[in-house]
């Protein structure tokens, strides 16, 4: 059973390792730095990137890029094999760090995490100083840089992490949340992939201020379920608390149509939209070299639903789910309401034992079907 931190008033960070594969690499073999490196697999493998070096980002790389892609786009380009070894045994000191200053703490990957230190007494209680104190640690003790952001919540600390990348920290203060959240890009929103943020842009919806001029009703008839959720994050609201030892157990996508598909094909048209997003959730929790099983949920217009999951391929190809999806609807051949795709994780435990290249692998697949 997962324990639970809840406060009124919270101090939450999160904090994101910068270039974490990369940079392990890079410090291992100073001969490295300054230089174009990725870590990821062969592009005569169909590999991808899993993570690339701020001077190979300049050349337009990017984690999840095909290899046989990168390397043409950067020719100079340094493509390192990964080493997960190495990057557990950096990610489990940087964790022991974490605990110095709180027992809150959320690991989200390897190289990220969100601690609750609203309790804490250190530097009088300020999660500015202590995120401060904390990235100074890791430097001084595995010569990496980490970048954090300082917030009342999850969703904010998370978006200000990212603020001052490479190395650097950012900190939203409760007077501050009402005003930055105004003029943030729907994209900075969970959930918000490529395709829900084309819909938002056709709607002239670019900001969470024009997210904020919807009615909770018009947010819940125009996203569905998800619509409440979004009324609360285009706000600064997020109330989910930091989750110690949680673990994240699957990752999925489904929507509801306002007009039933009555066919298997016109079930099979919305697929890529749906594919794009979890693709996205999928890249955004790195959790693509966890995938134990895939799923399909369909919910037919009777509400009676079906679910087929499949655990003779880790590769979520926009194929493989065309394949589940097309024999979950023959099922019973009726009218379908949802459709959801989906991914089940192995638990750290079961992933440590198959370190397969199951991300580097799916990834060209994405890359393929989204062209």
């Amino acid at each position: 059973m997962k324990n639970v931190v809840v406060e009124s008033s919270r101090k939450i960070i999160h904090v994101d390792m910068d270039c974490f594969y990369a940079a392990v690499e890079i410090r291992d073999d100073p001969s490295l730095k300054g230089k174009p490196v990725a870590v990821g697999g062969r592009p005569d493998q169909r590999g991808v990137l899993t993570t690339a070096s701020y001077e190979a980002r300049k050349y337009g790389l990017r984690s999840a890029m095909p290899s046989a892609r990168a390397v043409k786009l950067c020719p100079d380009l340094i493509l390192l094999p990964l080493n997960f070894d190495k990057y557990r045994a950096e990610s489990q000191k940087v964790r022991a760090i974490f605990h110095r200053f709180t027992e809150v703490v959320e690991p989200l990957s390897l190289d990220e995490a969100y601690l609750d230190v609203t309790k804490s007494e250190y530097f009088d209680g300020s999660a500015t100083k202590i995120a401060a104190e904390i990235r100074r640690q890791i430097f001084e003790e595995t010569r990496l840089t980490a970048s954090a952001g300082i917030a009342p919540n999850k969703f904010l600390a998370k978006v200000a992490s990212d603020w001052k990348k490479p190395n650097g920290q950012f900190t939203i203060a409760p007077a501050m949340v009402e005003q930055f959240v105004k003029g943030l890009k729907v994209e900075k929103i969970p959930g918000v992939g490529k395709v829900t943020a084309r819909k938002m842009h056709d709607s002239n919806i670019f900001t969470c201020a024009d997210l904020q001029a919807l009615s909770f009703t018009q947010l819940k008839k125009e996203f569905g379920v998800w619509g409440a959720r979004l009324y609360d994050l285009c706000r600064g609201i997020d109330e989910r608390p930091v989750e110690v030892d949680a673990e994240r157990k699957s990752i999925s996508v489904e929507y509801t149509y306002n007009q039933d598909l009555r066919t298997v094909q016109e079930c099979l048209d919305k697929l890529p939209e749906l594919y794009d997003d979890f693709v996205a959730r999928i890249q955004k929790y790195k959790a693509g070299e966890s995938i134990r099983s895939l799923f399909v949920k369909i919910k037919f217009f009777d509400f009676k639903q079906t679910t087929l999951e499949s655990s003779r391929t880790r590769i979520p190809s926009l194929e493989t789910f065309r394949e589940m999806i097309a024999a979950a609807v023959k099922r019973q051949n009726k009218a379908v309401r949802l459709i959801g795709i989906g991914a089940r994780l192995a638990t750290p435990h079961e992933a440590d034992r198959s370190e397969d290249d199951t991300q580097l692998t799916f990834a060209i697949d994405v890359s393929e079907s989204t062209r």
